[in-house]
């Protein structure tokens, strides 16, 4: 991966994340030391969109500030990136990384749903907390993906708030919902997967009663900038869990400081491994700040192409946290339809869903909490620690670890 220094050798510029510390400063402020530069893959795309909404004097911009996270994305020279460095109120600059999205293994297969729940919610123990009355009511959950196709009887309610990112990361105003992805409907059968309601009494959705707000943030365009608007957006919404499917091969710490300022208010980052194999990963499902999802199989067998990696650091040096249900997963498709696809893509949604049941359980408590729940709830039964760490997640076993968590901190 290239550095900051090598890109302004090389371009003399350089596409970068600023970090702020919003008690020293308004991120607005630091935006100053950002500079336009044609070249940029960020300039270009701001001013194709000034151009497509008829400005009378299309100008490209330096940089786009993401106030609810703290964030000033954009390019800057060799004195742009000095004065970053120098100003107290940043706290953190990066190389802007390039996300992309882990895309299921194999095509999607046109399928019938035709059992009461999928063999994911059963592999949870999902149907076993309804039947304590937990659905997710009440939870916020941001599924940042290729949109939403809303009018699918699982989703027709699910989905509270629907945005989209145009190609240069601003949002599009009066954005009606839709799935960019015509080969898979990939968002839309991850966001079925969090939150479908059922239909005809069965079901896809782990936690049929929370709020979905969907962002189409992929693909094409400026990524990042894509991206953090999706963040931004719900962030400003007050999710309490982010789903994502995305990353960049090998581990790149260009977006450790997205992740610390999600969880700086309060999100928990439920994030996908990846899909090339044993001795892979992505980042930042491979941060120790991302709950990250590798996929298992029905036979609670990992999956074959489920990334795993074992990382050079004193904690957390196993990746990923825990494995979720990812082979053959029904669940929402094109045309009100159904569809099976498999990939950690598909493993994510459930871990998301199962958060979102268990922040309904104990609304006071913490990402760490949630996150360390279901740690606690899994088990590796046959499967390799190296391929799946934990193991597999389990929901009755989270709640009993979350309500066990939340006494104690009671008592103490």
């Amino acid at each position: 991966m290239s550095t900051i220094g090598q890109n302004l050798s090389a371009l003399g510029f350089a596409a970068v994340i600023a970090v702020v510390d919003r008690e020293q400063a308004r991120p607005e402020r630091v935006r100053r030391h950002f500079q336009v530069e044609p070249a940029s893959q960020f300039a270009s795309a701001s001013l194709a969109a000034a151009r497509e909404a008829g400005e009378d004097d299309p100008q490209p911009e330096p940089a786009r500030v993401y106030p609810n996270l703290g964030i000033v994305y954009g390019t800057v020279d060799r004195g742009g990136y000095s004065a970053l460095k120098a100003d107290p109120a940043v706290t953190r600059v990066n190389l802007a990384p390039q996300l992309s999205p882990i895309r299921p293994v194999d095509a999607p297969v046109a399928t019938a749903l035709e059992v009461d729940h999928t063999w994911g919610l059963t592999a949870m123990g999902v149907p076993q907390l309804w039947g304590l009355g937990l659905t997710g009511s009440g939870v916020k959950v941001a599924h940042l993906d290729t949109g939403v196709d809303a009018s699918h009887p699982a989703l027709e309610k699910a989905v509270t708030m629907f945005a989209e990112f145009g190609m240069d990361g601003r949002e599009i105003a009066g954005a009606e919902p839709r799935d960019s992805d015509p080969r898979s409907h990939h968002g839309t059968h991850t966001a079925a997967t969090v939150a479908g309601r059922p239909v005809d009494n069965r079901h896809v959705g782990v936690a049929p009663g929370c709020e979905v707000l969907s962002a189409l943030v992929i693909e094409g365009g400026d990524v990042i900038a894509r991206i953090l608007g999706g963040m931004d957006w719900a962030v400003g919404n007050e999710v309490r869990i982010l789903s994502m499917s995305l990353g960049i091969r090998g581990v790149v710490n260009d977006f450790l400081g997205v992740l610390d300022a999600l969880l700086d208010n309060r999100v928990l980052p439920v994030i996908a491994v990846g899909n090339e194999g044993p001795g892979t990963s992505r980042s930042p499902g491979n941060y120790p700040q991302s709950l990250s999802v590798g996929a298992h199989d029905k036979a609670f067998a990992v999956a074959d192409f489920s990334s795993s990696q074992r990382l050079n650091r004193r904690t957390q040096p196993l990746v990923p946290d825990i494995v979720g249900p990812g082979v053959d997963v029904i669940s929402a498709g094109p045309r009100g339809g159904w569809q099976s696809l498999s990939g950690t893509s598909m493993a994510t949604p459930h871990v998301a869903g199962l958060a979102a049941l268990l922040f309904e359980a104990e609304p006071a408590a913490t990402p760490a909490q949630v996150e360390r729940a279901i740690f606690r709830s899994a088990q590796r039964g046959d499967m390799e620690q190296e391929r799946v760490n934990r193991g597999a997640v389990h929901g009755v076993r989270a709640l009993d670890a979350l309500r066990r968590q939340r006494i104690g901190a009671a008592r103490g």
